[in-house]
């Protein structure tokens, strides 16, 4: 399928692509680990579909929370992480206890907790989700408009080095869009160096950047080749679906360290289509593996045997 990569945001939400989609996972995989599902109550889910609605792409999958763990189920992807943010300070404990819940009735989704970056009680927000069996943090400089290398930041990276849990930050500059008027630009709020700064300073912190670090590409991907404690996820980086650039082949990469995302539902196209392009391009089984699992569990810090009573 051919995608148009001169278009860009400023002409408004791009259309979501009505192209065929599988029944279940493709043949050839045997098992996956979706690192990136989101997961809101519905009526925050709402609200943020009216946002891409007016300022990103038009979202295929407009469905309630439960609907998405049990289309994913049934496709065959049993097991993933169930990713939330706080958009203001003051709600993260609610979304919280809202995941704890979640992870009670379906076992196969691995719940991470939010913050919001400086807001009072950050450090007691996160010591309870973890306490209540969350396994990481969600982080999104876009929506949360904070600097990696801030002091509020810092205090986030102390507890979830102290408590071993890793942390998933949507660092990127893309995708930005003219048409919303951001309070800080992401050009500007969101750079690779200084998720070097945290790599650097926090070398036990398992840090994931999904996207693939778009549009930092090229500079995300040298500093995997640098830092142990570095992954990133393909989430929606390899669909070809975004304007402008396009990242490097999958098999550039560290192949232990890059992910398979796939930011269900918040997609405009297939929920298969990553997928499908991943066994094309990485076609050693073992490589391919590591993508679709094997990578996850280590950034999760869990065994196949931790998951695969509940796959």
């Amino acid at each position: 399928m051919e995608h148009d990569r001169e278009r860009d945001l400023s002409q408004g939400p791009l259309p979501c692509e009505w192209d065929p989609e599988g029944d279940s996972i493709p043949e050839g995989i045997d098992f996956v680990l979706d690192c990136h599902v989101h997961l809101f109550p519905d009526k925050l889910f709402q609200a943020i579909w009216r946002w891409f609605d007016q300022y990103g792409w038009e979202i295929r999958y407009k469905i309630p929370y439960t609907r998405i763990i049990e289309f994913l189920f049934a496709k065959g992807i049993k097991n993933f992480t169930g990713l939330i943010y706080s958009h203001k300070p003051g709600i993260a404990g609610e979304l919280n206890e809202f995941m704890v819940q979640v992870c009670s009735r379906y076992p196969g989704v691995i719940g991470f907790a939010t913050v919001y970056p400086g807001e009072d009680g950050a450090v007691d927000i996160l010591e309870q989700a973890f306490a209540k069996g969350l396994q990481g943090v969600k982080l999104h400089q876009h929506v949360q408009f904070f600097h990696p290398d801030s002091q509020s930041m810092q205090e986030i990276c102390q507890i979830c080095s102290r408590e071993d849990k890793p942390i998933l930050i949507h660092a990127g500059r893309e995708p930005k869009t003219p048409l919303f008027e951001y309070p800080i630009d992401p050009y500007e709020m969101c750079a690779a160096s200084k998720i070097e700064h945290l790599l650097k300073n926090f070398p036990k912190l398992r840090i994931c950047v999904p996207h693939l670090g778009a549009a930092e590409f090229s500079a995300y991907k040298d500093l995997c080749l640098r830092y142990d404690n570095l992954w990133l996820d393909s989430a929606m980086a390899i669909s070809k679906f975004l304007p402008g650039e396009n990242p490097p082949d999958l098999k550039e990469y560290r192949t232990d360290r890059i992910m398979y995302g796939s930011d269900f539902p918040n997609i405009p196209y297939a929920w298969d289509r990553e997928l499908y392009i991943a066994l094309e391009s990485l076609d050693k089984q073992g490589v391919l593996q590591n993508f679709l699992w094997r990578n996850a569990l280590e950034f999760l810090n869990l065994k196949k045997s931790d998951i695969q009573k509940i796959s």
